[in-house]
């Protein structure tokens, strides 16, 4: 206890330093990439031209449920989710720095 008093200063900077560091990183490491691969591309082709040869069969019902939009939800708040931790561990990270050089 006694350790914690004498070096309280140090301790806060150290674990804020060391939030935003780790906010920082984490939040570039999960940021999606903007670039567009090759596949990518030729998956978007393909898809439009099945789309062409289907042609506007609107009527027709699919048996199963859709998944594509249940696995597009999830992802997002997954998504959602890291970019609000990784704000709250910078969040932190300030606190953590701005208490350290409060002059009591």
């Amino acid at each position: 206890m006694d350790f914690f008093l004498k070096h309280k200063i140090m301790i806060f900077r150290s674990v804020g330093a060391l939030m935003l560091l780790i906010g920082f990183t984490a939040h570039f490491w999960t940021t999606p990439k903007t670039v567009v691969s090759e596949t990518e591309i030729a998956a978007a082709n393909v898809a439009r031209m099945e789309a062409s040869v289907k042609g506007n069969a609107q009527s027709l019902k699919k048996a199963k449920p859709d998944i594509a939009t249940f696995r597009e939800s999830l992802m997002s708040a997954q998504e959602q989710q890291q970019r609000y931790l990784t704000v709250f561990a910078m969040i932190l990270g300030i606190l953590f720095l701005a208490y350290s050089f409060v002059k009591k």
